[in-house]
């Protein structure tokens, strides 16, 4: 999977290129370096659907439409006093933020243990204390910028690599395998408003996006966009804590500290089921 990732991860890239010509398949077979046929098993062992059909998840419209269905879900969520979807996130992950006491400590005499794994996504890093998931970052570039990263978070942490030991983390988390009864655990460092963000984002529903606008309202701060987009930006658990599901108000889909092409890789793979359910 992850090698089929690395493929279709420079394909989208392509097509981002070219996204006013909108290349043929045998257009993209031929830049990709591989038959028409190889390109088709390609797309349908790693997403299940045709290149063709792929595409159809990486348009300004289509975001769009995925905004406002995302806007009326929120909206019948508050008018309830509480949202189905956020329950369904509050079981499978729960959040334990930090205090400010030990916020200020920057990880002082603790101990995180991480490890490099390959997933359905490309390769990532995650780390793990003794109340959970720390961080789960997607290797944008390189390695060490991403182990910097993990540093930068911790700096006064002691860092231990144990790859066994975050393995059990990351097959549970891209299997997709956990449960009520099993849920995942997950130990957050950021400001107040931040902690605010990140768990709204939890209530956004796999296959769905938000405006940063939404989100801001969704965090119980209407006025502070841009701090909301700052928060966002400084997710330190992808996937998890969706920050990829955020998208600008035009459709189009903005950064994302993972890579773009990864991005729209997340949000088109996510939004399979849905299509697919509206096809039946």
């Amino acid at each position: 999977m992850c090698r089929d990732y690395r493929r279709v991860e420079s394909i989208i890239h392509r097509l981002d290129e070219n996204h006013l010509h909108q290349p043929s398949l045998k257009e993209l077979a031929a830049s990709a370096g591989m038959s028409e046929f190889t390109l088709q098993r390609l797309f349908s062992r790693w997403a299940g659907i045709s290149p063709k059909r792929f595409l159809q998840f990486l348009t300004l419209e289509r975001n769009k439409s995925l905004l406002r269905q995302t806007h009326s879900i929120l909206s019948a969520g508050e008018s309830s006093g509480l949202s189905s979807v956020s329950r369904v996130h509050d079981l499978f992950i729960n959040c334990h933020a930090m205090t400010p006491g030990e916020y200020r400590r920057l990880g002082a005499g603790r101990e995180i243990t991480y490890g490099l794994h390959e997933t359905p996504f490309g390769e990532c890093l995650l780390a793990a204390n003794e109340r959970g998931i720390c961080n789960l970052l997607f290797v944008a570039t390189d390695q060490s910028a991403t182990l910097k990263a993990l540093s930068d978070c911790w700096p006064a942490a002691r860092l231990t690599r144990n790859r066994k030991f975050t393995r059990k983390h990351v097959d549970k988390i891209f299997t997709r395998t956990w449960s009520n009864n099993d849920p995942l655990y997950v130990n957050l460092k950021g400001t107040g408003l931040q902690i605010q963000v990140w768990q709204a984002l939890l209530r956004i529903p796999e296959g769905r996006l938000i405006s940063y606008e939404d989100l801001a309202d969704a965090s119980g701060a209407p006025h502070a966009v841009r701090a909301v987009a700052n928060a966002v930006a400084r997710n330190p658990i992808h996937y998890l804590i969706p920050c990829h599901r955020v998208i600008r108000k035009t459709g189009a889909f903005g950064g994302y500290r993972g890579g773009l092409d990864r991005k729209k890789a997340l949000i088109a793979w996510e939004s399979i089921p849905s299509l697919e359910a509206e096809s039946a």
